[in-house]
């Protein structure tokens, strides 16, 4: 599985880093500027916790 952060979406609101700080890297902004990334089936529940935080939508999670 794969997470994918939509860039023109994001504002910065940092919800994902708060959810998972483990997972996501933001600027100095706030704004996480990651690219796609691998996780691991363990980390799928918090992926998803941060996807549903993000009050932009701006996270998604693919299959591979």
């Amino acid at each position: 599985m794969k997470v994918v952060i939509d860039h023109a979406k994001c504002q910065g609101h940092a919800m994902c880093y708060n959810y998972a700080p483990e997972m996501f890297e933001l600027d100095d902004d706030g704004y996480n500027r990651m690219e796609p990334f691998q996780i691991s089936k363990g980390q799928r529940v918090i992926a998803e916790r941060a996807v549903e935080a993000c009050p932009e939508r701006a996270i998604s999670l693919v299959e591979d």
